[in-house]
């Protein structure tokens, strides 16, 4: 159910591919209905990217592939992008003041309310060998310091514990609590089989549900600096030989920047019909979510959301708000839900991106007009109720 489960060398190619199908179509000219795609984006929004914690990096949502469990949804977020392995000694963690959601829509209505999952984080500080120091807290190996091979070793001194939370309409459903979140990867010495103790974080909580929070590597690649240095690629693109198509192990592009660098994972497998109801669909739309608390949130992000918890950021289609969304409304745009959309359809209609791809390469690229972009992006299909 971990990133390893999941075959990330086939998320890369998913997540290169999202990047290049939307520059596609930018560039291209007005064209037929939506396709198909992953989520991704980092650090994407002036406040966001001071929120670690609560800057979603990934979001997928896709059937399982794996024999017999074709029934089977999955749903991943990824926070706290270009986590640095080595940043002891307090590591990555999830925020206990955050709540992290995912959302569907089963009727095709463009409002992710008819189910949504939510995950709450608690820090639990123990009494352990940790007490040894902040250094000591970490070093396992010798002596009285065993390394850390299960999440109870006494060595974990800062563990966090959360719970999972279904919500139908006003009716709350709690589908586990005190499960344990792998903790990030120190090193060799103090966790000498990190698989295996990543492992340990899938939680199998009955009828068909999995579960697992914890520390992953970052699963995009792309090479950042390149694109956002006025699209300075490497190399032309999209020029592959047929030997470099061939190997998985090739990357002809350039650099992968976030190659080394971690993201913190929350993972959810569960049967479909947990999602569809008693709709009968075979479509769904979803988005991933963070929210903090009213009184934490800065004041761009104003939309008053939902009970006490204000939306801080979504994601859903790929790279929306780093190259479609203006600088100046890109938090606003995190704080908003999916049927508010139409605040910012201009940014759709008439795309910078496309005219600074055009500017760049010179390719032609209609910069106006584009009500193909409203298609692909926003509905489920083009005679769906125009924003």
């Amino acid at each position: 159910m971990h990133m390893a489960v999941i075959e990330r060398r086939r998320l890369a190619l998913l997540l290169g591919l999202a990047f290049g199908a939307l520059v596609l179509a930018l560039v291209a000219t007005r064209g037929t209905g939506p396709e198909a795609a992953q989520a991704a984006s980092h650090r994407e929004a002036p406040l966001i990217s001071l929120d670690g914690p609560a800057d979603i990096s990934d979001f997928f949502m896709f059937r399982s592939y794996q024999p017999g469990n074709a029934d089977k949804v999955s749903l991943i977020m990824n926070v706290n992008p270009g986590s640095e392995p080595s940043s002891g000694p307090n590591y990555w963690n999830f925020d206990p003041s955050v709540t992290y959601a995912f959302h569907v829509d089963n009727d095709r209505d463009g409002r992710a309310d008819d189910v949504s999952f939510e995950f709450r984080f608690d820090n639990e500080i123990r009494g352990t060998v940790a007490d040894a120091g902040l250094f000591l807290s970490y070093v396992g190996g010798a002596g009285p310091f065993p390394p850390i091979t299960d999440l109870n070793s006494p060595g974990i001194g800062l563990r966090q514990k959360y719970e999972v939370t279904m919500v139908r309409g006003h009716h709350r459903t709690r589908l586990a609590r005190g499960l344990i979140a792998v903790p990030s990867n120190v090193g060799p010495r103090t966790m000498p089989d990190y698989e295996a103790l990543a492992a340990q974080g899938i939680n199998e909580l009955g009828s068909g549900i999995k579960v697992f929070a914890g520390q992953r590597q970052d699963p995009f690649y792309i090479d950042l600096g390149g694109v956002f240095d006025t699209f300075n690629f490497r190399r032309p693109v999209p020029a592959l030989t047929i030997p470099e198509d061939e190997d998985d192990n090739l990357n002809p592009f350039g650099t992968d920047m976030l190659s080394g660098f971690n993201v913190s994972t929350i993972a959810l497998e569960l049967p479909s019909w947990m999602l569809t109801g008693d709709t009968g669909t075979t479509k769904l739309g979803a988005y991933a979510s963070t929210g903090r608390p009213h009184q934490n949130v800065r004041s761009r992000q104003s939309n008053p959301g939902k009970g006490d918890v204000v939306q801080v950021q979504r994601l859903a289609n790929p790279l929306i708000n780093e190259t479609i969304i203006g600088t100046k409304d890109k938090d606003e745009w995190n704080s908003r839900e999916p049927e508010q959309e139409r605040r910012f359809r201009d940014y759709y209609v008439n795309p910078r991106l496309a005219l600074a791809l055009q500017l760049v390469f010179g390719v032609p690229a209609e910069t106006t007009g584009r009500e193909d972009l409203v298609d692909l992006l926003l509905k489920y299909q083009p005679g769906d109720r125009r924003l």
